[in-house]
């Protein structure tokens, strides 16, 4: 699977700071002696955890670890996954231990990375030649941004936000020392947006457009006008799902006038996630989509087409892709046969 990431600045560490010690500048108006406390629990936490690694040997802690890979069901249990409360309990109850606390456990299990309580949906990718074609397609155009854009070729990525619900809520509490943000629950619907997000692979940069209806000739209409801004560029690989507006043969018949200027690129079936458009949308909903409160349509729209230079300003750089084609073929090779078989 590819990884993907935003690349931050390492974090810079004294190297004359022990393990564990928190070590800050008081805030401004702030005494070091307010900030004692804090660092003493973090000092203090680790000083534990070490403690635990030293009380329980490793064989105790690897079966506990196996115990969590375990489905519940196993032990004749019916809940459908571990808390560290559960896996404290059942390592007791299967003599693993005598006594363990939650806490521990925690510790255990984040020192292998495992997670039992957490899950996360995904699609599996239909496996056959069309989808090794289409993902080295589409790999090989971020293996060359950077060189293609040189060239005046840029590579961009495009997905959709469909109808997203403007919402008012009203009141909205905004944070305060002690208390976190609150929304009420209840809201008023202001109709629903369509969104057309850009992401120019080289610079990391975007650009976004609001569809009146999601189809094949508001996606022309909104390539056209893209092109119009970009006239000065010699092509444009562009990379995105299959989605009924991208494969009709009006959007075919477009692409086909314009000689070659646009260059369509397809994600394999089920397998959207090789679009780096997925990635802008994610940073930029989490930015500017997932909390706020609208009182009519337009005032979203004109929020999100503001939106869109500020993202630019202070967020926007290239992700970083890891999943080569290289990575690709050797993963299409494993899994292949097992998915044909």
């Amino acid at each position: 699977m590819p990884a993907s990431s935003w690349r931050w600045p390492p974090e810079s560490r004294s190297e004359s700071s022990p393990p564990g010690w928190s070590v800050t500048r008081p805030p401004s108006g702030v005494s070091a002696a307010a900030t004692s406390r804090a660092g003493w629990q973090t000092f203090s936490g680790t000083t534990h955890g070490l403690a635990a690694r030293r009380r329980f040997p490793p064989l105790q802690r690897a079966q506990i670890v196996q115990l969590a890979c375990l489905e519940p069901v196993a032990e004749g249990l019916h809940i459908t996954h571990w808390t560290s409360q559960d896996l404290a309990r059942q390592a007791v109850a299967d003599g693993i231990v005598d006594a363990i606390s939650s806490r521990t456990v925690r510790r255990i299990l984040h020192d292998v990375d495992l997670q039992p309580h957490r899950t996360r949906y995904w699609k599996t990718a239909r496996l056959d030649a069309q989808f090794k074609e289409r993902a080295e397609k589409v790999l090989w155009c971020y293996a060359n941004a950077e060189y293609l854009a040189r060239d005046g070729i840029w590579i961009v990525a495009v997905d959709e936000v469909p109808n997203f619900q403007v919402l008012e809520r009203d009141p909205l509490r905004r944070a305060i020392p002690g208390s976190i943000e609150q929304q009420e629950f209840e809201y008023t619907r202001h109709g629903t947006i369509n969104l057309l997000l850009f992401l120019v692979v080289h610079t990391g940069r975007m650009e976004v457009a609001v569809e009146a209806r999601k189809d094949a000739a508001h996606y022309i209409r909104e390539l056209k006008a893209f092109r119009r801004r970009h006239h000065g560029l010699k092509g444009i690989f562009l990379i995105q799902d299959g989605d009924p507006s991208h494969t009709a043969s009006d959007t075919a018949t477009y692409w086909s006038d314009c000689r070659g200027w646009w260059r369509p690129r397809f994600t394999p079936a089920h397998a959207s996630w090789l679009n780096q458009g997925e990635l802008l949308v994610g940073a930029f909903g989490y930015h500017y989509l997932k909390r706020d409160s609208w009182t009519k349509r337009q005032e979203f729209i004109e929020h999100v087409l503001a939106s869109a230079p500020e993202y630019n300003r202070r967020y926007a750089h290239p992700f970083e892709w890891t999943w080569t084609n290289q990575k690709m073929r050797e993963w299409f090779d494993k899994h292949a046969p097992e998915f044909l078989a």
